[in-house]
């Protein structure tokens, strides 16, 4: 019955846009935490390293954090792709005419942004988790992974290209999981998106400037 249940409340549009909200959440609060830990690079090697190390020395609760991220990633895009679908779908046989809400940019581009997300998921974990797409991958020397990682310019470029993309995903992600979930009255008026400004130009500052600090040889 309870699986029943639940095979129900996802085949909802409700459900769909619910399960969004609350593995967009838990993204976000990842995000804002790997932002903060990768921060260390610009206290050196050391500072760095010795994070990198703390996060490798309980490999079980690292790996089922990894499997709840993944899980929570796979969810995200399939309800994200599956709502859109309905949306269109709707959309075909509904109104002859649109009356839009207030639009902003990053709602507009929500959709081909969180496609660029997820293929620079893949790209990002190859880079500096696997180690197959990065020029001189260690285990051992996180910070050197970093330095020769963005030492390459088109690698640096792609990442303030993907972190821009994060940014104005956050903005409009983290607004929408909020009123999905009953947190906020319904506006139309983006300067009132105190929460989610903050959180995504934080992010997208963080992240940046990490980037550009070993770019331009201020961190090396």
């Amino acid at each position: 019955a309870a699986m029943g249940a639940l095979a129900r409340f996802w085949r909802s549009t409700i459900g769909k846009k619910v399960v969004m909200a609350i593995t967009g959440v838990v993204l976000v609060g990842f995000i804002i935490g790997h932002a903060m830990g990768n921060l260390l690079v610009l206290r050196g090697p050391e500072a760095f390293n010795a994070y990198a190390a703390f996060l490798k020395s309980n490999m079980n609760l690292l790996w089922t954090a990894r499997a709840g991220l993944l899980l929570a990633v796979i969810l995200h895009i399939v309800a994200a792709v599956q709502l859109t679908r309905r949306q269109r779908s709707a959309r075909a046989v509904g109104y002859d005419q649109r009356n839009p809400q207030a639009s902003t940019i990053a709602s507009r581009t929500i959709g081909w942004g969180g496609a660029l997300l997820a293929l620079f998921i893949v790209y990002h974990v190859l880079h500096f988790t696997v180690g197959t797409a990065h020029p001189s991958f260690s285990h051992t020397d996180a910070y050197g992974n970093v330095i020769a990682g963005f030492g390459v310019w088109w690698v640096a470029l792609l990442y303030v290209v993907a972190m821009v993309a994060l940014g104005l995903h956050l903005y409009h992600g983290v607004w929408s999981s909020v009123r999905t979930l009953g947190l906020a009255r319904p506006s139309y008026e983006p300067m009132k998106r105190r929460a989610s400004l903050v959180i995504a130009a934080g992010v997208t500052v963080a992240f940046i400037a990490i980037v550009g600090a070993v770019a331009l040889g201020i961190v090396r």
